[in-house]
């Protein structure tokens, strides 16, 4: 064998059928669980909430501030 002592020698058939058992199957993997609502759009209701705590409430029979 001139590649090497660890090289393989393809064999193939004289007579009869040559077959290939090699198929893909498919592998299933644990879901994965992902969040109803991101890290980022958490921080901004919680950033929409102490603003709207924070501002006091407009009075109904005020007029609007004038410029």
């Amino acid at each position: 064998m001139p590649e090497g002592t660890g090289a393989l020698r393809e064999v193939l058939p004289k007579q009869g059928q040559l077959s290939v058992e090699d198929t893909a199957a498919m592998v299933l993997c644990k879901p994965k669980i992902l969040p109803l609502k991101s890290v980022s759009l958490e921080k901004l209701e919680k950033l929409q909430r102490a603003a709207l705590e924070a501002a006091p409430p407009p009075s109904a029979g005020a007029a609007p501030p004038r410029q």
